[in-house]
């Protein structure tokens, strides 16, 4: 008998695979075929989302959720298939893209979860490199080794390895210790004049990342009000006074910009200003707070170093809150 429809139970959770439970169940889809095909299409990715929080605090965790797809497959008489039904497909989950280019349901490297071969970092600070931990068995960075474990749990899928201070060479490794997928190179950066400020951002692959701005950094805030006017007779004596504004203002509020320089990069670093600018997830560590910002420059231009001879960008940024507080 040919595929009539199919029901999907799906389970979003932490933990390790398999370890779901009826308090998982996320969602239920059912669709019949549609005349002239012979499978059936659903899309879970924008459902799986919804559930895949990135958040950061100052301290750097894995966002990564286990996702079961339990499918039950009827012929068109609606009856259940024996042989094959219900199915069930695991897959881990990080809230990453892949551009047009890559084609339909693209899956992104699986070991360093950043697109550029460069970091930069102030002399004397350590960094983050984000990995995917079940595609990578060692990083390198310098002479010293670190092995990467993976007990299989949601929370060990995105690791942050500490780059110690003033490291030159980061190299990552495959599953068997001796295969080199990618070398990174640290550039440490001494800035004596002014303060470099650390941007961490989602990435596309769903990682955080820190970009450091070294150069020139100018705050500013814009202000947004309404008016209305008062009638200040006094009709006792039919007098106003000249102390007591007709206008009156109400709802003030501002936002305050930032406008960083990252300062002079290496061309590859396109990239991953690419990525910043496209990210729905910013951070900047200011003024001793964590604090959430917003990227509102809208345009890029990449610069080569043929085109520009050097590499540097300005980026506006937002706070994304109001600069007096109305949370009720």
């Amino acid at each position: 008998m040919a595929l009539g429809s199919v029901t999907l139970r799906l389970y979003i959770y932490s933990g390790t695979e398999g370890s779901y439970s009826d308090a998982d169940l996320k969602y239920t889809l059912s669709k019949n075929i549609i005349s002239g095909q012979s499978n059936i299409v659903l899309e879970i990715g924008e459902l799986v989302r919804d559930y895949l929080d990135v958040t950061f605090n100052g301290t750097y965790t894995s966002s990564a959720k286990w996702v079961a797809a339990v499918v039950t497959y009827f012929d068109t008489d609606g009856e259940e298939y024996t042989y094959s039904s219900p199915e069930t497909f695991n897959y881990i989950a990080l809230d990453g893209y892949g551009y047009f280019e890559d084609g339909i349901n693209p899956e992104l490297q699986r070991h360093a979860l950043i697109s550029a071969d460069n970091i930069y970092l102030p002399e004397g600070t350590a960094g983050k490199l984000p990995i995917f931990a079940e595609g990578v068995g060692k990083v390198r960075i310098d002479s010293s080794d670190t092995e990467i474990t993976d007990n299989g749990n949601s929370n060990q899928k995105i690791q942050y390895i500490t780059i110690p201070a003033d490291s030159s060479t980061i190299q990552v490794y495959d599953t068997d210790d001796t295969t080199l997928l990618k070398t990174i190179t640290v550039n440490n950066i001494c800035e004596p004049k002014f303060t470099p400020y650390k941007v961490v951002f989602q990435n596309k692959f769903g990682a955080l990342q820190d970009l450091w701005f070294f150069k020139k950094t100018t705050e500013s805030f814009n202000v947004t009000d309404e008016t209305f006017k008062r009638n200040i007779i006094d009709s006792g004596t039919v007098t106003y006074n000249l102390d007591e504004t007709q206008n009156q203002r109400y709802n003030v509020n501002a936002k305050t910009k930032l406008t960083l320089n990252t300062g002079f990069l290496k061309e590859n670093m396109n990239q991953t200003i690419e990525e910043l600018f496209l990210t729905e997830n910013a951070w900047i560590d200011y003024g001793g707070n964590v604090l959430p910002i917003i990227p509102v420059s809208k345009s890029m231009t990449f610069k080569t170093s043929l085109n520009d001879r050097l590499t540097d960008y300005t980026i506006d940024f937002e706070f994304g809150f109001d600069k007096i507080n109305n949370i009720r």
